[in-house]
């Protein structure tokens, strides 16, 4: 990527890309600040109040690089040089001490690197002065993960939700180095006036972009609504698979539907929601739908300009969390989940809503699995997590089985006779029961007797009642 490229990359706010010539990988430096405790929130409190759970669940530092670079591989940058960068307090104007700016100069220079990935965030004012400081291109943490949307999303919802996200990531970041921005345009008037300045008016054509792009994902919102009203007229429960990136939802997802949704070992490989139709084995039918990963420190306009996708989740009948229970910091990333979640209004402690799913078992050692399934065994009602791998289909039944006891409730045996004019029932009957044996009677009558969903036996006596009735 040459000089020219980077310059034009800065003045869009992203990454640059030749669109007519293939380009070699852009070479990117990745930087994870580490700050106390008390700095975790923007320093608003003191390290005693910092939450417990924010102690207890602190990713390691390695964890945290390991996650920076993947994001930066998610889209294709050439990583040459990652640290982890102690800051005993932030800085104003860099975040990280002078002595560290300098340190990072040296590296970039040595490294040829044009981008440098600071996985924090930034005010306008630190990105400006560490891109003087270091002549090259900064992104911080919400700029990367913006790169990484604008790249996943497919459908006009999703590309919308990343223009308005960038647009208003972009609004408070009009404070550069280029000299044109403070130049002002002539008033109205004869003699003219001092108008308004070059950043003031970029500024408010962002914000009129904003609104445009606004209005047009109400129109999604409205059509998703209408959706939703539709499938509640056919009234098949919808189960939302949530979780941290790459926690392999979407290789779930193909496994219990069969799917052909993109899974891949990649941070945020899905962004755009999909939604298939399955049968469960007592004939329920229900709804999945696969949506955007979640992940630490996403930004709150961020999880606002996807509230459209993310309202998929909030009306969902039934909520799986999948969990990589592979990782180290799972904990850390389960925390992260139930946080946004709760920004969405699902409260944790709705375990009649929310299974807990520990996917990828499959890598975990044989003492691994085995404590997991202990830890699965011991836990009581509602509260017990399900041990899955998506990759062999180890456990699928089992969830499969747990959903559809949440959404239809337990097994019964029951035991009926159909009447010959009652034989028009027997079809359903197939496909909403299990253990299935038949004695056709002298007198034309069936004797069934079944393993049926509480749910489904209430409907088929109400079936009966009805042809009683006729």
């Amino acid at each position: 990527m040459t000089k020219e490229n980077t310059r034009n990359a800065d003045k869009r706010g992203g990454i640059a890309e030749d669109g007519d010539t293939a380009r070699e990988a852009t070479r990117a430096l990745v930087i994870v600040p580490v700050l106390p405790h008390r700095f975790a929130d923007g320093g608003k409190q003191e390290d005693h109040k910092t939450p417990a759970y924010y102690r207890e669940f602190q990713r390691s530092d390695e964890a945290r690089l390991e996650e920076a670079k993947g994001l930066a591989r998610a889209i294709d940058l050439d990583i040459v040089h990652s640290d982890i960068v102690q800051v005993s307090a932030p800085r104003p104007a860099t975040l990280l001490g002078s002595g560290k700016v300098d340190m990072i100069a040296e590296i970039i220079e040595e490294t040829h690197a044009e981008l440098v990935i600071v996985d924090h965030a930034l005010t306008p004012v630190q990105q400006r002065n560490l891109e003087k400081a270091w002549n090259a291109k900064v992104l911080d943490r919400t700029g990367l993960i913006l790169e990484i949307f604008g790249r996943r999303a497919q459908t006009k919802e999703g590309t919308l939700q990343v223009e308005l996200a960038h647009l208003t990531y972009q609004k408070g970041r009009l404070v550069r180095s280029w000299t044109h921005l403070e130049r002002q345009r002539g008033g109205g008037g004869f003699l003219g006036g001092p108008g308004e300045t070059q950043i003031e008016s970029d500024r408010r054509a962002l914000q009129e972009k904003i609104l445009r792009i606004k209005r047009e994902l109400e129109t999604v919102v409205r059509t998703r609504a209408l959706h939703r009203s539709k499938r509640r007229k056919v009234p098949h429960p919808i189960v939302a698979l949530v979780g941290y990136t790459n926690a392999g939802k979407s290789t779930l997802f193909n496994r219990m539907t069969g799917a052909g949704v993109v899974a891949e070992d990649m941070l945020f490989a899905t962004l755009d929601p999909t939604l298939r139709r399955i049968r469960l084995e007592h004939g329920e039918m229900v709804i999945l739908s696969d949506t955007v990963g979640f992940i630490s420190n996403l930004p709150t306009h961020l999880v606002a300009a996807f509230r459209a996708t993310l309202e998929e989740v909030v009306e969902a009948d039934l909520i799986l969390h999948i969990r990589d229970i592979s990782d180290p910091d799972t904990a850390a990333q389960a925390e992260d989940v139930h946080a946004i979640m709760a920004d969405l209004g699902i409260e944790r402690g709705d375990t009649k809503r929310i299974i807990e799913v520990w996917n990828k078992i499959d890598l975990l050692d044989e003492p691994g699995r085995e404590s997991a399934q202990r830890l699965s065994a011991a836990a009581t009602g509602n509260e017990h997590p399900i041990p899955v791998s998506a990759i062999t289909g180890e456990g699928v039944d089992t969830l499969l089985a747990e959903i559809e006891n949440r959404i239809a409730g337990k097994l019964a045996h029951v035991k009926l006779t159909l009447k010959p004019e009652q034989m028009g029932l027997i079809d359903w009957i197939y496909q909403h029961s299990s253990n299935l044996k038949r004695k056709d009677e002298d007198d034309g009558s069936v004797v069934l007797t079944m393993d049926m969903t509480v749910t489904s036996n209430a409907v088929l006596q109400e079936k009966l009642l009805t042809k009683n009735k006729a």
